[in-house]
């Protein structure tokens, strides 16, 4: 009996040890993650010393100041909301009435695709959920397709749709000669493509390039992505923010909507009512009836439920308060012309201080761009420089940020673009 007690001991401390042993090696095989293009840069510059240090990465707004803004209507919002709504769950799909002031700002106020409800629309989180939602939703009914993305583009546009197994290619945007749109070889690839394949479009403000089709080069695109039975899929997350009017903004998606497409549709709150951390946005799709409509919403809904199972609710509060209510939509369509016009304003500083400082190159895309981000054409050895040198910070594609650029370092930032790029 003895005999047998220590044997079993033994074994018993042998698979502890096993044991222990497996569970340690569990996680042994994981690497650290590369870093956020994007995000590294802002660490970086926090990490940095320097009083002369200039942060032109952070797709955020920025006062004149360079700190971030609350909108006031944003603020009269809460003050309205604050002690008069509970914290119950919202539906899979989300605040109704947000949702119904979202699809009027993209889709129109008397839009007859509102009416005739074939439209199916979900709160998602932010423009990111969005394009995540539509990703896997693409996946799901229909396996074997693929997305056509610009290039460039937003960098997690390839993370979402990778991640959401859906099969990427690419088509020519901008052109970086002319640091313009690169629009015959953008046609070629459109007509190219396979039939029936999916096309995702930036709706404004072309991030990161700030470049945006002309309303005739929209027409054309809309004629081509129909002549050839594809589905295009618009991320909108500037709306507002890119010329300071939102009708404006929501050109291209008329465009398409006129000429009798099928669509879908990412659009976010984040930049155009500064609610970056609220995460509040919409996934619309355009359905050909009202029964299929109420079918793919279904379906959505499905997709969220094991993902975050419904949206958060403040952020959707202060969206249908500001859009419901006729004053202060008023304020904020004003303050929204206000962000848009600083953002103008700065390009135009930005231009005439490189001008004025005897630049042998043309600036003028810094002018012709639109929206928050200026494809600059730097070099990622200028920018290097750029953050060694003059402690400015930006992504080493050279879009600079032009909401951190102010009145106050406008011209530091010109000097130090001009020392890096005479040369050139």
């Amino acid at each position: 009996m003895a005999m047998r007690s220590l044997i079993s001991e033994r074994v018993s401390c042998r698979s502890s040890v096993l044991g222990a042993r497996w569970m340690s090696s569990w996680w042994r095989n994981v690497e650290p993650a590369a870093k956020d293009p994007i995000l590294g840069v802002t660490e970086a510059f926090l990490a940095d010393p320097s009083p002369d240090k200039v942060n032109v990465g952070v797709g955020a707004y920025r006062d004149d100041n360079g700190k971030p803004v609350v909108l006031e209507c944003v603020r009269e919002a809460e003050r309205r909301i604050a002690g008069t709504a509970n914290m119950e769950y919202l539906p899979m799909g989300g605040s109704v009435k947000m949702v119904e002031e979202t699809l009027k700002l993209a889709y129109g106020d008397n839009s007859e695709f509102i009416k005739d409800k074939r439209i199916a629309a979900v709160q998602s989180l932010s423009g990111t959920g969005a394009c995540r939602l539509f990703a896997d939703f693409q996946n799901r009914f229909h396996p074997d397709s693929q997305i056509y993305i610009p290039v460039p583009t937003w960098s997690n546009h390839h993370n979402i749709w990778r991640d959401a197994h859906v099969t990427q290619r690419t088509f020519h945007y901008y052109h970086p000669g002319t640091k313009g749109l690169d629009f015959a070889a953008l046609m070629d690839d459109i007509k190219n493509a396979p039939n029936g394949s999916f096309f995702l479009l930036h709706a404004c403000a072309h991030n990161p390039t700030g470049v945006d089709p002309s309303e005739e080069q929209w027409k054309e695109i809309s004629y081509q992505i129909k002549a050839k039975g594809h589905f295009p899929f618009f991320d909108m997350a500037y709306q507002g923010f890119a010329s300071g009017d939102p009708e404006r903004d929501a050109k291209a998606i008329r465009i398409f909507l006129k000429d009798g497409h099928l669509l879908g549709l990412a659009q976010s709150y984040a930049k155009n009512m500064g609610l970056y951390g609220q995460r509040v946005g919409c996934l619309s799709v355009l359905c050909e009836d009202e029964k299929q409509a109420v079918a793919v919403k279904s379906q959505l809904q499905q997709l969220a439920r094991p993902m975050y199972s419904n949206p958060p609710v403040h952020g959707a509060l202060i969206v249908s308060t500001i859009l419901g209510d006729a004053e202060l939509k008023k304020l904020w369509l004003k303050e929204v012309q206000g962000m848009a016009d600083r953002i103008i304003g700065m390009r135009t500083a930005l231009r005439e201080n490189l001008e004025k400082l005897g630049s042998p190159l043309s600036w003028k895309h810094i002018t012709n761009q639109i929206g928050m981000f200026c494809y600059s054409g730097l070099t990622p050895e200028q920018v290097d420089r750029l953050t060694d040198e003059y402690h400015i910070y930006m992504t080493r594609n050279g879009r600079i940020s032009m909401a951190g650029v102010t009145t106050g370092n406008v011209g530091y930032l010109a000097n130090a673009i001009h020392e890096v790029t005479k040369s050139a």
